[in-house]
């Protein structure tokens, strides 16, 4: 190899270097694959362009009747769920799906609670029976287990493929309050460090590389409800998020969506670089 060739693979131009600019990592990622439970945590993950986040809100629990038509499937408020906003007990239970049996596992002060396999009528109605004790008091009518049709999410909003969380801004935020703030009750996919409090909304309109060829387009900032008040660990509803957000700032805005442009693998400690 010769010294120009050498000096060409150790060097860049100002210019090549500008291309890209790396300004933060992931530090962790995350999926949920019943609307309302607990999160998974993941070490890696493939993304399909165009496509949602992988195992990510593939189910949710009917707080009675919704009107979803799995054959002609539609956004639904998630006030026709069970959800975090008002259903903080929700936070107590531990739940798990195996994405290879279809088997969803509930858990409960350690205990095991209640187990069903979503893809039969058996499994879907022992999970139907646990929340009809568990959440008595807080139904409308018999809780049903929904599963997504393909090409759908029970997401909650159209723009929801991939959500993003600044750790920093978590930080912020906590300060404000006067105690730390767990950055999963905003219950993101991909958690970033690195970033200045609140830099993720300049993303928005930007496309992002993550890893060696992912691409993300922001599309816009997550506005905040109720259901970050609660805390995920202790399931009481302890901060008012959406309130101090709002006296702060102006607004309850926190996190942003991206769409899925270019997939592949990615994974913790991954680069988050921006084109300049």
């Amino acid at each position: 190899m010769s010294e120009s060739t050498e000096d060409a693979e150790l060097f860049t131009t100002p210019a090549e270097a500008a291309k890209s600019l790396a300004f933060a990592s992931i530090q962790s990622i995350y999926r949920y694959p019943v609307k309302g439970l607990t999160p998974e945590r993941l070490e890696l993950v493939d993304l399909v362009a165009g496509k949602y986040f992988p195992g990510d809100r593939l189910f949710a629990i009917e707080n009675g009747p919704s009107g979803f038509i799995p054959e002609a499937p539609a956004f639904q408020p998630k006030i026709k769920f069970l959800m975090l906003m008002r259903n903080e007990r929700l936070a107590a239970l531990e739940a798990r799906f195996d994405d290879a049996t279809a088997e969803l596992v509930i858990r409960l002060d350690g205990e095991e609670a209640a187990r069903g396999k979503l893809d039969t009528a058996e499994g879907r109605e022992a999970i139907e029976a646990f929340f009809q004790r568990y959440s008595r008091y807080e139904l409308r009518g018999a809780p049903r287990v929904l599963a997504a049709p393909p090409e759908f999410r029970f997401v909650d909003t159209t723009e929801g493929y991939v959500s993003l969380i600044n750790l920093a801004s978590c930080r912020a935020l906590g300060e404000i309050i006067g105690q730390p703030v767990d950055p999963l009750r905003f219950r993101g996919n991909l958690y970033l460090d690195g970033m200045e409090p609140w830099e993720e909304f300049d993303l928005v309109g930007h496309t992002i590389e993550v890893g060696n060829q992912v691409r993300l387009k922001i599309t816009q900032r997550i506005f905040r409800c109720a259901a970050t008040n609660v805390d995920p660990e202790t399931a009481k509803r302890d901060m008012d998020v959406p309130g101090t957000l709002m006296r702060t700032f102006g607004h309850t805005d926190c996190g942003i969506f991206a769409e899925i442009e270019q997939g592949g693998l990615i994974a913790d400690g991954d680069s988050v670089r921006i084109t300049v």
